[in-house]
């Protein structure tokens, strides 16, 4: 009888321990805040060189509105989360199924390079900023070096999304 239970205690004393690793301070935050667009950065934080970090792309949650990407997913969203340089609002949870992702610099390029090598089609798009390429979800646009898209998750005809995708990048093009 004893090694039976010398188990159920070396079970529960695993997954105590296990629990204890996942708590943690109730004051501390669970990630760190995003830096208002125009913060300084902290002197510990600049390259080593003692040269000034080159200005990183725009917040990419300010460069759609809420009503805007609302328009764009045709549902009310809930509010913003920002990771790192993409930001994503998703649609309320009891429906539609409904997301709008803004990315914006190297992310925003390489989601690109991807669409292109999987071979979608990219249908060019005049007159929106430097460069402007779309599908039927996600919109991509360049202005000077920068890139950004806009992607819209949404259980629609494709067709739909075409003129709010492009409504989508135009404001986001004056913004990066």
């Amino acid at each position: 009888m004893a090694a039976p239970r010398l188990r159920l205690h070396l079970a529960c004393l695993a997954v105590a321990v296990g629990l204890t690793g996942c708590l943690r301070d109730a004051d501390a935050p669970a990630v760190s805040e995003p830096r208002p667009p125009g913060t300084r950065v902290a002197a510990s934080e600049t390259p080593q060189d003692g040269e000034p970090a080159a200005p990183g792309p725009a917040d990419p949650c300010t460069l759609l509105t809420d009503e805007e990407a609302e328009r764009l997913a045709g549902t009310p969203l809930r509010a913003p989360v920002l990771a790192r340089q993409t930001c994503t609002r998703t649609g309320p949870v009891t429906g539609p199924t409904a997301q709008v992702e803004v990315f914006v610099g190297d992310g925003a390029k390489k989601f690109l390079d991807i669409q292109r090598g999987l071979g979608h089609e990219l249908r060019s798009v005049p007159g929106i900023g430097d460069e402007c390429l779309a599908d039927e979800s996600v919109i991509f646009v360049r202005r000077g070096e920068v890139w950004a898209s806009v992607r819209l998750v949404r259980l629609i005809d494709p067709a739909r999304k075409a003129e709010p995708l492009v409504e989508a990048a135009r404001a986001v093009a004056t913004r990066i």
